[in-house]
């Protein structure tokens, strides 16, 4: 069932038990999103715990609370809230752990509304501008933790007010959380500070970039050998083939094992969430992932077969 701001605020008043939780191989905006609902749900004397089927990266270590997340384990509570999750596959192991009826907060257009309640905004530039939003319409008490874990996911998910999907509304929130005692320059430092470790993977991983056609694909693969060194610094290196002159549509390869691949996708304007779902996956029309079954061989070609096609059909 769709919901608005006001039937989540009855929920949330209603209950007294809630999981949270958000996507496996977290990224800046699920773990804002779930930080601040948390902090504010605690606020409210509620009983609140994280789950996450996955490890938090190191580079999210600064979001207040974050020790908090624990693994799933089975559990009976009132309300599990899913964030910036959508499908329930993204889920991992907290779909079988936790026996609660599901909210879904989400802002992905192939969002497949699998929650028994769901509030999806496609237009919204990150999830955690959709809460703090709902926190806006609760009249509730921003907090530096509650407003830090929002800004964060709004930057991460906006390009720090870059990309397209930043409105008007996005650059106001984030300028209501700087007078919530955000400060920006300390999460740009945090989020952007690289190891030696890192620029070295960095390397490895741009060694392997690729064109096809007529270099409007941009393609980067990352090796088993590569995520050994460190999976924390393989994130965002999406970025750099995207950027490049005349690319279209930028493809990131990594290889789980010989039968599973997962892909990211970027685009500057061609829609690849089409690409994501006709493979299992979603996302933004600019951001997009799936997860490939079958070898490195099989999923460059179809993948590499379909964003041509696609790139011939919105040209």
């Amino acid at each position: 069932m769709e919901v608005s701001f006001a039937t989540i605020g009855e929920l949330l008043d209603r209950h007294q038990h809630f999981i949270l939780t958000p996507h496996m191989h977290p990224d800046g905006d699920c773990l804002g999103s779930m930080l601040g609902l948390y902090h504010y749900l605690v606020s409210r004397g509620k009983k609140v715990e994280m789950f996450l089927d996955d490890t938090v990266p190191s580079s999210f270590a600064f979001f207040p609370g974050v020790s908090v997340i624990k693994q799933p384990q089975h559990v009976k509570a009132d309300l599990l809230i899913v964030l910036d999750a959508s499908d329930v596959d993204r889920l991992g192991r907290v779909k079988e752990q936790v026996d609660a009826p599901i909210l879904n907060i989400d802002h992905h257009v192939s969002n497949t509304h699998f929650a028994e309640y769901w509030l999806v905004d496609s237009s919204a530039s990150a999830t955690a501008e959709i809460v703090y939003g709902l926190l806006k319409h609760l009249q509730a008490t921003i907090t530096t933790d509650m407003a830090v874990c929002l800004y964060t996911g709004i930057v991460t998910d906006s390009g720090f007010f870059r990309y397209a999907n930043t409105s008007p509304k996005t650059m106001r929130y984030g300028a209501e959380l700087m007078e919530q005692g955000v400060r920006p320059h300390v999460i740009a430092e945090l989020l952007e500070t690289r190891s030696l470790e890192s620029l070295t993977i960095m390397a490895d991983v741009l060694r392997t970039l690729e064109f096809y056609a007529d270099n409007q694909i941009a393609v980067i693969t990352i090796s088993p050998e590569i995520t050994a060194k460190g999976s924390d610094y393989t994130e965002g290196l999406i970025n750099y083939p995207r950027s490049i002159e005349h690319v279209e549509i930028a493809v990131m390869f990594k290889i789980v094992d010989a039968n599973t691949v997962r892909i990211s996708l970027r685009s500057n304007n061609v829609d690849v969430s089409a690409i994501a779902v006709a493979f299992g996956g979603g996302g933004h029309i600019r951001a997009a992932g799936c997860t490939f079954s079958g070898s490195i061989i099989e999923a460059k070609q179809r993948i590499i077969e379909l964003s041509t096609a696609t790139l011939a059909g919105q040209q």
